[in-house]
């Protein structure tokens, strides 16, 4: 049954490619970037939602991909403007998309959010990332929180796309970053047509995508030494 989507963030990167994969599979994909639905506003989603219905008569998922990345610098050396600015977009903004998504679902009895996770997210810490990964670990939690107290009807869960080539993983990375980033990365084209199909059959209470698996990080270290990963570009 063809679903109709909300991405935001979904006019570059892994929202690009996932808004791409869905529409092929014949799914309505709407996709708002942070001219015409900045996260931080409240109101601009809502007006994100309300264009959505007024097209295609309800919203059945909503996916909250939008997010920015920090300069990797110990926060002491971060300027208060850019520290501001990413807790605004992966933590404000994604508390702003599921208050409208999970109210406008709330009314029409159905519905499922999905949150983006990152680094971070499990609670591994990484130096001159603090304030990323402090967002993503908030996003965790936050989702945890709302798929308990959810409406009826409506559910929530978790994307972890793993590495993935865009320029949010490229900032600012170290040689050594970009080293392991070949062994463990990989490009947009190969994880989402894998995730469009995940997301549609997985959605539902609890539920958590997620492509770059623990056995596959083992898996992926043992073969460094004899076949040598490209990807970076």
């Amino acid at each position: 049954m063809s679903q109709v989507i909300v991405i935001t963030g979904g006019t570059r990167g892994i929202g690009r490619g996932l808004a791409e994969e869905l529409t092929k599979l014949g799914h309505r994909v709407v996709v708002c970037g942070s001219r015409d639905g900045d996260v931080r506003d409240r109101r601009q989603l809502q007006a994100v939602w309300d264009d959505a219905v007024r097209r295609h008569g309800r919203v059945d998922m909503w996916i909250n991909n939008a997010g920015i990345t920090q300069s990797r610098l110990p926060l002491w050396e971060l300027a208060e403007d850019e520290v501001r600015a990413v807790v605004d977009v992966n933590l404000v903004g994604v508390i702003n998309g599921c208050a409208v998504a999970m109210s406008g679902m709330a009314g029409q009895g159905h519905g499922h959010v999905w949150n983006m996770e990152g680094l971070g997210s499990d609670g591994r810490a990484v130096p001159g990332l603090a304030v990323y990964g402090a967002t993503k670990r908030a996003l965790r939690y936050l989702t945890h929180a709302l798929a308990k107290e959810a409406p009826a009807g409506v559910t929530v869960g978790l994307i972890s796309p793993g590495m993935v080539v865009t320029d949010l993983l490229l900032r600012d990375a170290t040689p050594q970053a970009r080293r392991a980033f070949d062994i463990l990365a990989d490009r947009v084209e190969t994880v989402t047509p894998w995730l469009a199909v995940q997301v549609i059959r997985k959605a539902g209470a609890n539920a958590h995508v997620r492509w770059l698996t623990p056995a596959k990080v083992l898996a992926r270290f043992a073969r460094a030494p004899f076949v040598r990963r490209r990807v970076l570009p």
